[in-house]
């Protein structure tokens, strides 16, 4: 049954178990896969706060350069305006690149992965459950206490919803 599951993780815990990997190894194995995904995760992320952290930067740079261009043909009136322009668009450009596009990728980027090392704790947990031969309710109180208040309450009414639906009319 295990190889017809799509998430290559938890095919890989439960190919463990199957195995008769010890359950300290099976740990170990998917933490440190847990710590791979989240390291390779966190670099990408740094790459796009780097640049996020350097657009103002480059923005004032280019401020520097319409100033000085503005203020070296002073003498010249038809230049100023462009000059000015240049200097006041790339302030402009290097606020939208840290703001409006590197600031949100990371961000996003940062709750893409914390999502997912939450959902490949869940799965370590509930791949050692099984392993350990606990019983299925415990397995799902276990399990259950990493939801939100929100997030169980929404679980409890859809299984509620399902068991009701599953006992009666035949």
């Amino acid at each position: 049954a295990a190889e017809q599951i799509d998430d290559i993780f938890l095919k890989k815990g439960l190919l463990l178990i199957v195995d008769g990997t010890e359950p300290e190894l099976v740990k170990s194995i998917l933490e440190a896969e847990i710590d791979s995904i989240d390291s390779r995760h966190k670099s990408r992320i740094k790459i796009w706060e780097d640049v996020g952290s350097q657009g103002p930067a480059w923005g004032m740079i280019g401020t520097l350069i319409g100033l000085v261009n503005m203020l070296k043909n002073m003498s010249d009136a038809a230049s100023i305006g462009p000059s000015m322009a240049t200097a006041l668009i790339t302030t402009f450009y290097g606020s939208v690149l840290a703001n409006y596009l590197c600031a949100p990728v990371a961000n996003k980027l940062k709750v893409r992965n914390s999502n997912e090392f939450m959902m490949k704790s869940i799965m370590v947990e509930g791949i050692l459950s099984i392993q350990a031969g606990e019983n299925p309710r415990v397995t799902e109180e276990k399990l259950k206490s990493f939801m939100s208040p929100g997030d169980k309450k929404a679980y409890e009414v859809a299984n509620a919803e399902a068991s009701g639906s599953e006992g009666g009319e035949g």
